[in-house]
């Protein structure tokens, strides 16, 4: 395993996942942090809630956009642009926010806040898995890249909430959001501007039109893999609703974002070792195995009475969480076409974020009505649901690897 995760580091070189990890952590503090800011600048949870609301929609509505823009014309420009045009609108909404703007003035700069993510997540992946591909890589060692990009994934939602309530405890939540728009500005474009950006550049094509649409069709269970993402965000919005509603019945309201802080530092942990799993074991067993172990591990949920079980009973679900989702990402990079790797990627990512919004607006009004076990019957819903999806498709054809136009090393140079 260890030597995996060398291989991965030389592949990507020094520089590569310092930025990447720093331009995701806005996004990780945006939605927490906006959420906060609003709350304490309007007084009023509900808009604070439409404001959260808004930005999570569009982020998911645009964020397969952004992939496919990338797909078309290369990660450079899509991503510069979307990390100016994000900083500038998280900073409006700041600005809107200390001067007490109209509940719909917010949600509509949450929305362009949201719309104008630039996806340094999954476009990470992407360029990391090209140059895994022309680097001449074997599938083990791309997947040791994804779980390694997984983990960055997981440690920027621990860290990113947890820098936004300091600042919020210490100063006020809009330092938090404003060091958020300038973090992205900085570290936005040195993704975009790093020399692996061209590592994802389209290749040009004298094929006719037809032929392209042939490359470029999605298969049948690419559809299914974007399904059992949507049900993974859905398990974490109905589990962070049923962790907040306990711990305010157990008179620790303070201990919830601890909680799923713990949650969150279990599933990385988990991730990295996934690199040592052997390579025998298929990816679409690996699937099953996953979600089997998200219905077994969440069904305690229904049964916890104190903090200390309920620590216990998160933190070892935790560890189901990261093997599904890098195996469902390492599904859709040997499913889908190159052509449309980036969208299909952000795809995966956007419908995280669409489920747990969903499911955390509905599970908190089943958990102030019945409590915390309504809100994680949610959750183990979802993770049945996502059983099923994983035991009633099979993952089979290959995409077309990553073209070869240049050895890796030359373009992770500089």
């Amino acid at each position: 395993m260890l030597r995996m995760y060398r291989d991965t580091l030389s592949l990507l070189g020094p520089v590569l996942p310092v930025v990447s990890f720093l331009g995701r952590l806005p996004t990780a503090m945006c939605q927490l942090g906006s959420l906060l800011l609003v709350a304490e600048t309007s007084g009023s949870l509900a808009t604070a809630g439409l404001t959260g609301g808004a930005l999570a929609a569009g982020q998911t509505v645009a964020g397969p956009l952004v992939g496919r823009l990338a797909d078309r014309h290369g990660q450079r420009g899509v991503v510069l642009a979307a990390s100016l045009a994000n900083a500038v609108a998280v900073t409006a909404l700041v600005l809107a926010a200390l001067a007490q703007a109209p509940t719909a003035g917010l949600m509509a700069l949450g929305v362009l806040a949201g719309a104008t993510v630039p996806q340094v997540g999954p476009l990470a992946r992407t360029r990391s898995v090209a140059l895994a591909r022309r680097s001449g890589a074997d599938d083990r060692l791309v997947g040791a890249v994804l779980s390694f990009e997984g983990t960055l994934d997981e440690v920027s939602f621990v860290l990113g909430p947890a820098f936004v309530g300091l600042a919020a405890a210490l100063a006020h939540p809009a330092g938090a959001l404003l060091a958020a728009a300038l973090l992205l500005l900085v570290c936005g474009s040195a993704f975009a501007l790093h020399p692996t950006a061209r590592a994802t550049a389209p290749e040009p094509s004298a094929s006719t039109r037809k032929s392209a649409a042939e490359r470029t069709r999605l298969p049948g269970p690419a559809y299914a893999l974007r399904g059992t993402m949507v049900l993974q965000g859905a398990m974490f919005g109905a589990s962070q609703a049923g962790i907040t509603a306990l711990t305010e019945e157990l008179g620790a309201p303070a201990q919830a974002g601890l909680v799923y802080a713990a949650m969150g530092v279990m599933s990385a942990a988990v991730g990295l070792s996934m690199a040592a799993v052997p390579a025998r074991v298929g990816l679409t067993t690996r699937w099953r195995a996953a979600t089997a172990g998200l219905v077994v591990l969440s069904v305690p949920l229904l049964f916890v009475g104190s903090l200390g079980a309920l620590y216990a009973v998160v933190v070892v679900l935790g560890a189901a969480y990261a093997p599904h989702l890098i195996t469902v990402f390492g599904l859709t990079e040997r499913t889908v076409p190159a052509a449309r790797l980036a969208e299909s990627m952000a795809f995966l990512t956007s419908g995280i974020v669409g489920g747990q919004a969903l499911a955390l607006a509905i599970s908190g009004r089943l958990a102030e009505g019945h409590g915390a076990p309504a809100a994680f019957a949610v959750a183990v819903g979802a993770a049945v649901a996502c059983a099923a999806l994983s035991w009633s498709v099979r993952v089979t054809a290959p995409a077309t690897v990553v073209r070869e136009v240049r050895p890796a090393a030359a373009e992770r140079s500089g």
